[in-house]
């Protein structure tokens, strides 16, 4: 049928099919929590991100919208296969996909597991899966804190990984590097990141500041790109690489009288997204 090449037409130029890359790639996932796809846009723009810059296709954003208005509902819907979607009519097939009857968006370059989550399926082919935890769905304290890092062999969090440490994002990716080089090159790694810099409270971000707002999220944007280089440096020594870095949903800062997410809002559901390929890099 001509549906499945109609709709494999919609992917982007830079699309890549997924059964390759499985088993031969290492696999980044960055969730920026809590960003905005605005204040993304504007960030590259003004030239504040530039090493995220450095890597988007076009030195652009994509424009997605998120699955879910909040971090819990939207990372069960990533690691089932449902990463924030086109902004633009129509079908558009999926990276990757849990073997279920009847999906529109399963085409001929989505890899499928035969898993209940991406997270599962990938160490069913042969990935050591790592979380790095950020916000309190992560932090392991409770019951609910341990569902999404349960997911994976092995997972970290501590207070210097939250929301309420200025330097979480430093912290972060320290860990992140020291995990990549502990392990063999040839173990294929699934590593994922949940940033909780951008996250409530971001104020600190903003000399002075006593409440968080539009400019303090963008000054934790700024902040978080600062501190990736060392990440993609250990990621590229390791190589080839695919990387995911979009944004679980944004936030409101007093539009329509909102504050905050888990609602409705134009602001909440439209996320900035990337995909990018770093190849392996090796020493001279």
């Amino acid at each position: 049928m001509h549906s499945i090449a109609h709709r494999r037409h919609r992917r982007s130029a830079h699309a890549m099919d997924m059964n390759a890359v499985i088993g031969t790639h290492d696999l980044l996932f960055i969730t920026l929590d809590t960003l905005r796809y605005d204040v993304a846009e504007a960030l590259a723009a003004q030239g504040r991100t530039p090493n995220l810059s450095a890597l988007l296709p076009g030195g652009r954003w994509e424009q997605r919208h998120s699955p879910a208005s909040f971090t819990y509902a939207a990372h069960h819907a990533f690691f089932a296969g449902f990463l924030p979607t086109p902004a633009t009519p129509g079908l558009h097939p999926r990276l990757f996909s849990m073997r279920f009857e009847g999906s529109e968006t399963t085409a001929s370059d989505t890899c499928v597991l035969d898993a209940p989550d991406l997270v599962t399926g990938l160490a069913g082919r042969g990935y050591h899966t790592i979380c790095i935890g950020g916000v309190g769905f992560f932090n392991k304290r409770n019951p609910l804190g341990n569902v999404l890092p349960g997911l994976f062999a092995e997972s970290h969090w501590s207070p210097e990984l939250g929301v309420t440490d200025p330097r979480s994002t430093e912290h972060q990716v320290t860990l992140a590097v020291q995990r990549l080089e502990a392990l063999p090159r040839e173990q294929r790694v699934f590593l994922f990141i949940n940033v909780s810099a951008l996250h409530q409270p971001n104020r600190h971000y903003v000399p002075g500041a006593t409440q968080d707002s539009r400019e303090s999220h963008a000054a934790a944007l700024a902040y978080v790109d600062s501190q990736l280089p060392p990440l993609f440096a250990a990621l590229r020594r390791r190589g080839p690489a695919f990387c995911i870095v979009c944004s679980d949903h944004g936030t409101t800062y007093g539009e329509d009288g909102f504050t905050g997410h888990r609602l409705a809002h134009p602001v909440v559901w439209t996320v900035p997204y990337a995909e990018l390929l770093l190849p392996r890099e090796t020493a001279p």
